[in-house]
């Protein structure tokens, strides 16, 4: 019974509540769970020496990693009566679902090697000089390979990016809430013959397009702009055709607070759980969600890449 009594008082406490929810859906380092949970080292480590003397979980060395798993008082009998209670209690956690999100991340991350190349090729792309080799020439390249789409740039400014999509794109929407900006765009788009790209002033939050009528939908650089950024990528899916899709290229969550004076930002970028609840609230499906780019001087801004489709 004082066993069944201690069981219980220790799964009383939210955090490690949480981490026993996790690691039954898969073992963890406590770098994981780190991310995961947004917690500090120690404070993890603690809970976690808590539950291994009670039998609760087990750990096991790989290397330099120590993964943790339920352990053998899981593992017997008890473990459907255990689990039983462990999910009733866990329905009055607000941030179970969150904690299921950032789950899905780093499971992902940990599988995704190719992203772990590309996260050590960021950064070193440009860095020595090679003849011919650019972001420019390789962004033209890209561009090359993408079927005739209808393609809303959200977000576009002076239309960089929409230019450079309208080259191949069916059509090309630009939209911008400055009337400077649209006009400057539509007279460039003119002057280079881009008879394919229309600029709209509005608001991407509730931009001027109709529903299920383009193929793809960017927000470049654009959503940290954004008061509201669930509304604008709710504005997104609608008005995608069925199976389009969404990119998202944006900063990861930063400090450099001069952002909002500098650059005019509302929000100092988004974390990777953030982007990923916000296109799966809006009903996106197939999400990937990455950094993609470090940027070496200060302040380090980091470059996040998600994507949806509808």
């Amino acid at each position: 019974m004082a066993s069944t009594i201690n069981l219980l008082r220790l799964l009383a406490d939210p955090t490690r509540l949480r981490l026993l929810l996790l690691l039954e859906e898969a073992e963890l380092t406590v770098a994981e769970l780190q991310k995961i949970m947004g917690m500090g080292q120690s404070r993890i480590s603690s809970h976690l020496a808590q539950l291994k003397r009670a039998g609760v979980v087990t750990d096991r060395r790989a290397g330099k990693n120590v993964y943790y798993e339920p352990g053998a008082r899981q593992r017997n009998g008890t473990r459907s009566r255990v689990s039983e209670i462990v999910r009733a209690l866990a329905r009055e956690l607000p941030e179970t679902a969150r904690d299921r999100t950032a789950l899905k991340l780093v499971l992902r991350k940990r599988q995704d090697k190719a992203r772990e190349y590309f996260d050590e090729l960021a950064g070193k792309f440009g860095r020595s000089y090679v003849p011919g080799r650019s972001w420019q020439a390789l962004a033209h390249t890209l561009i090359t390979l993408l079927p005739p789409l209808t393609v809303a740039d959200l977000g576009a400014g002076e239309g960089t990016l929409s230019q450079l999509l309208a080259r191949k794109a069916r059509k090309v929407i630009a939209i911008d809430n400055s009337p400077k900006m649209v006009e400057f765009g539509s007279k460039l788009a003119r002057k280079h013959g881009f008879k394919n790209l229309e600029f709209r002033l509005g608001d991407i939050q509730d931009p001027p397009i109709a529903k299920e009528s383009v193929d793809l939908a960017i927000f470049s650089q654009a959503l940290h702009h954004a008061i509201r950024p669930e509304r604008a990528l709710a504005a997104g899916y609608r008005m995608l055709k069925k199976n389009g899709r969404v990119v998202i290229l944006d900063l990861l969550s930063h400090r450099f607070e001069k952002a909002r004076e500098l650059y005019l930002d509302h929000w100092l970028g988004f974390s990777e759980v953030q982007l990923h609840e916000f296109l799966e609230d809006a009903g996106f499906e197939n999400i990937d969600v990455g950094v993609v780019a470090r940027e070496k001087q200060s302040p380090h801004f980091q470059v996040v890449l998600a994507t949806g489709a509808k």
